[in-house]
């Protein structure tokens, strides 16, 4: 009966920091609403590159109107306001098109990038850092931690048009760029199905990817160094276990804390920071409308693209926060911090 009460009370105390967690999301959702669209209401007039050098007064003006351009800032942001509480972030002025469904058209493209480069960090980052660790004085390790100072330092756009030119014009193993074929999974279009999509994938993930990894084996390699000197692991050696059991269990278990909690909100940044990959390998994703919005000054997308990444960054906040709770159950979800 005891056992029954407390796995109640465990859950009634997600319960409410889930709806507490929502509610402050409300709000960092409203106050960034209104910065978002007073700093896309300040770059400038879109009418001046949407309307033809052609047009006469009264056209202009008729087309400022049906946009709603001729309206004060507050106006403009309370009918946006209104309309989004009903889920419409507006028409895109370019395509004529609701900006939610161009963005949600084309984020599969980026999820599935970004997801691919978070897995690649994971597989990759996660078991050389624990090397690095284990090993720090070997020349395999000295090495893993040269390298990891490369993918902090080199810009992206530069090792994606290097790998461009290595891989795909020099030894021409893969494509330069273009999301490739692709098959549904869900509804939704996918390129790992089809191995023309996975080879057109492969250059702009690791590209992608590359900083994360790097990030991923510092943090796996301190952790470690950490957790490696700790009692409860001289103990289990003095218990006699085996070293595999001590790593993967002891080791890994207590470091991976730490580094699912900064991949997780990185992986945000992945979503939301994928405009110079995709740009670089003409990959059709969220990233690349958006630059294409901007130079445009196509108000709607851009501020539909930033309050759907808002809302992304909290989702995934709330989500690593819970992960964390569960990975260490001394954690109480109260006292987690977003």
């Amino acid at each position: 009966m005891r056992l029954h009460l407390r796995g109640d009370g465990s859950i009634e105390r997600m319960s409410v920091y889930i709806v507490r967690r929502l509610l402050q999301a409300v709000v960092v959702i409203l106050v960034m609403s209104i910065l978002v669209f007073a700093g896309v209401f300040m770059i400038g007039d879109p009418s001046e590159i949407l309307i033809s050098d052609d047009a006469d007064q009264e056209e202009r003006q008729r087309l400022v109107k049906s946009l709603g351009l001729h309206l004060p800032f507050y106006m403009q942001y309370l009918r946006f306001l209104g309309r989004a509480v009903h889920g419409d972030l507006g028409s895109s002025f370019v395509f004529n098109e609701p900006a939610l469904l161009l963005i949600l058209d084309r984020m599969p493209a980026t999820l599935e990038l970004a997801f691919s480069a978070l897995l690649l960090a994971i597989v990759f980052g996660i078991p050389l850092g624990m090397w690095a660790g284990l090993k720090p004085d070997s020349l395999a390790s000295k090495s893993i931690m040269a390298g990891s100072i490369f993918g902090f330092s080199l810009p992206t756009f530069w090792v994606g048009i290097m790998i461009i030119m290595i891989f795909a014009v020099i030894l021409g193993w893969l494509p330069s760029g273009g999301r490739g074929e692709t098959r549904d999974l869900f509804g939704v279009p996918v390129s790992f199905l089809t191995w023309d999509g996975l080879e057109h994938l492969v250059l702009p993930a690791v590209n992608l990817a590359l900083l994360k990894i790097s990030l991923a084996i510092r943090l796996t390699r301190a952790g470690t160094r950490e957790v490696i000197h700790q009692d409860y692991v001289k103990f289990a050696r003095a218990k006699g276990l085996r070293t595999s059991r001590i790593i993967l269990v002891h080791v890994l278990k207590n470091i991976l804390i730490p580094v699912i909690t900064v991949l997780g909100l990185e992986f945000g940044s992945l979503i939301a920071f994928s405009v110079v990959t995709e740009t670089v390998f003409a990959w059709p994703g969220m990233g690349k409308l958006i630059i294409d919005s901007i130079n445009l000054l196509d108000r709607p997308v851009v501020v539909a693209y930033l309050m759907i990444t808002v809302c992304m960054f909290i989702i995934i906040n709330l989500v690593v926060d819970i992960l964390y709770s569960v990975l260490d159950p001394r954690v109480r979800l109260q006292d987690v911090k977003g």
